[in-house]
C-alpha cells in the first residue's frame, strides 16, 4: 500500500536568468493537512544499501558498490519510505523529486501505471549518489523508469553548475525530458508540464519508442508540432481550480507585462523573466498566497478562496538547490531550506559539502518538541494563521533579519577561501551557526506574537477602575 501523493510546487532558474550566474532548483514538498515530521541529514556511502528495497511494494533494485555522500530531507516517519525529497551530492549535482503531475486515460490506456514500480519514496536515493551531472540523473533514472516502471505520475529535476534537466513520467514506463535554457525559469504545479518538444534536438532526452507511440496510437491532437501537455497531459476543472492558478500567479510575478488567464491551460513552461531572479523572490514565490489579488485566502470575499495557493498548511519543507559558479567546488553546493508552512518561516543557506548537519535541524521526532525547527515553524504558522494582518509584519521583520545574518555568515565563510582555511569542519561550523541563529530568533519570534496575540484575547475583561 502506497502512501497519498504530495502535491508539490517547483521552480527552476536557469544560470543566466539567476541573479548571481547560479543554476537553482527549488520546490515546496507538500503533504496532508496533518504534520509530517521532516528532518536534514547527511547520507555517507557507507550507509547507502547495495540492494534497495522499497517500502512501498517491496520492489528489489540493485545498487552500485560505490556512491556519493549527499544531502537529504527525508520524512521522521520511514514506514512508507524514505521520501528523500531532495539532495546535493558531493559532485555538486542536485535532484528534487517529485512533483507529482496529472495525466490522462489516453496514455493510461496504453501504458497502464505500475503497482509493483518505483515511485516517489524511492528516486533519491538510488538515483542521486550515483551520478555526476544532471544529464546522468536523467538517463540513469530514465532506465530505472524503463525496467521498473512507476506506480504514480510525477516530474523530477536535475542540476549541475551548468545544466537544469527537467523529467516527467508518461505513463508506467515512458518519460521525457528537456533542458532548461539557461536565459529562463519555470514555474510546475501538479500537472504535466512539459510543452513544446522536439525529438530530434540535442535538449530533449526520452524513453524508446516514444515518438512512435505517439504515432501508432493517434495521441497528438494538435495539427502541427509537438506539444506533450497536450498529448500527455490532463484539460480538467482541478487543474483550473488547483494547478494553473499557481503557474499564473508566479509568471505574472517574475514577468508583469505579460497578460494570461488564470485558469488557461496553456501557460508557458519555459519563459525569460523580466528581470534576474534571486533566492529571495524564489522563496516569496514558494510561500505566496495570491497577494494583492482578491483571490489571497486572507482576504474576506466570494473569490478569495477559489484557486489553491502556493503556500498553504500542507507545506512540509520547502528547499532552493543552488550550484554556484562563482566559487571553488568545495562550497558551490547550497542546500538552503525551511521546514513547515511556508508563509511564517525563513530559508537557511546551509553548505551541502559536509558530513553532518545541526542538531536542532536532523533529529526531529515525530511528536511535538518545541526544540525541533520542525516543529517550532509549525507552531508558528498556526498562530500565525489566526491573525494574518496581526502577526505578518512580525514575520517579515524575522525572515528578512534570517536571511541577512545568514548571508553574513555565508559571506565570510566564503572569504576564507582567500586564506586557503575552508574544510569541511569550518563548513559544518558555519552551519551550525546559521542554525543556533534560527532558533534562537525563531523562538523569539512566537514570543513576540504570544505577547502581541495576547492583548487581542477575547477572553479578557477590563475593569473601570
Amino acid at each position: 500500500m502506497k502512501k497519498t501523493p504530495r502535491f508539490c510546487t517547483t521552480i527552476l532558474v536557469g544560470k543566466n536568468a539567476s541573479m548571481d550566474g547560479s543554476t537553482i532548483i527549488a520546490r515546496n514538498e507538500d503533504g496532508s493537512d496533518s504534520a509530517n515530521p521532516q528532518k536534514f541529514v547527511v547520507i555517507m556511502p557507507e550507509h547507502q544499501p547495495t540492494t534497495y528495497i522499497s517500502k512501498v511494494n517491496q520492489v528489489t533494485v540493485p545498487l552500485p558498490e560505490t556512491g556519493l555522500s549527499y544531502t537529504s530531507t527525508p520524512d521522521v516517519d520511514d514506514s512508507y519510505g524514505t521520501f528523500a525529497g531532495a539532495g546535493i551530492n558531493s559532485l555538486n549535482v542536485a535532484m528534487t523529486a517529485t512533483e507529482t503531475s496529472t495525466t490522462n486515460s489516453r496514455i493510461l490506456g496504453i501504458d497502464p501505471l505500475v503497482e509493483t514500480g518505483l515511485g516517489e519514496a524511492d528516486f533519491v536515493t538510488i538515483v542521486l549518489p550515483y551520478i555526476q551531472s544532471a544529464k546522468e540523473g536523467v538517463l540513469r533514472l530514465g532506465k530505472l523508469l524503463e525496467n521498473y516502471g512507476t506506480y504514480e505520475s510525477n516530474g523530477i529535476a536535475f542540476s549541475d553548475k551548468n545544466d537544469i534537466w527537467y523529467l516527467e513520467t508518461i505513463g508506467g514506463h515512458h518519460w521525457a525530458a528537456i533542458k532548461i535554457p539557461d536565459d529562463a525559469y519555470v514555474i510546475a504545479p501538479n500537472q504535466f508540464n512539459i510543452d513544446q518538444f522536439d525529438f530530434n534536438s540535442e535538449d530533449t532526452l526520452y524513453s524508446e519508442g516514444l515518438a512512435e507511440l505517439i504515432k501508432t496510437h493517434h495521441l497528438n491532437p494538435d495539427y502541427e508540432g509537438t506539444n506533450l501537455r497536450h498529448i500527455f497531459g490532463s484539460r480538467t476543472i482541478k487543474d483550473t481550480q488547483y494547478n494553473t492558478p499557481r503557474a499564473w500567479f508566479v509568471q505574472n510575478y517574475f514577468n508583469p507585462e505579460i497578460i494570461q488567464d488564470i485558469e488557461s491551460f496553456d501557460l508557458p513552461f519555459t519563459i525569460r523573466p523580466s528581470r534576474k531572479i534571486s533566492i529571495e523572490d524564489i522563496k516569496w514565490c514558494l510561500s505566496s498566497h495570491y497577494e494583492n489579488t482578491q483571490f489571497d485566502p486572507y482576504v474576506e470575499n466570494d473569490v478569495s478562496k477559489k484557486y489553491r495557493s502556493i503556500g498553504l498548511n500542507r507545506n512540509l519543507e520547502v528547499h532552493l538547490l543552488q550550484i554556484r559558479n562563482h566559487v571553488p567546488d568545495n562550497i558551490a553546493g547550497i542546500h538552503w531550506l525551511a521546514f513547515g508552512p511556508n508563509t511564517f518561516n525563513a530559508i537557511v543557506p546551509f553548505y551541502a559539502n559536509i558530513t553532518d548537519t545541526p542538531t536542532s535541524f536532523k533529529e526531529t521526532t515525530s511528536h511535538y518538541q518545541p526544540q525541533s525547527i520542525y516543529w517550532l515553524n509549525r507552531t508558528i504558522a498556526l498562530l500565525g494563521d489566526t491573525n494574518f494582518d496581526l502577526y505578518s509584519s512580525l514575520h517579515e521583520n524575522f525572515e528578512q533579519d534570517i536571511m541577512a545574518q545568514c548571508r553574513s555568515i555565508q559571506l565570510k565563510t566564503d572569504q576564507k577561501i582567500m586564506a586557503n582555511e575552508i574544510t569541511i569542519k569550518n563548513l559544518e561550523t558555519a552551519n551550525a551557526q546559521m542554525a543556533e541563529l534560527y532558533l534562537e530568533r525563531a523562538t523569539e519570534l512566537l514570543g513576540d506574537m504570544v505577547n502581541t496575540g495576547s492583548k487581542k484575547m477575547t477572553l479578557k475583561f477590563n475593569l473601570a477602575d
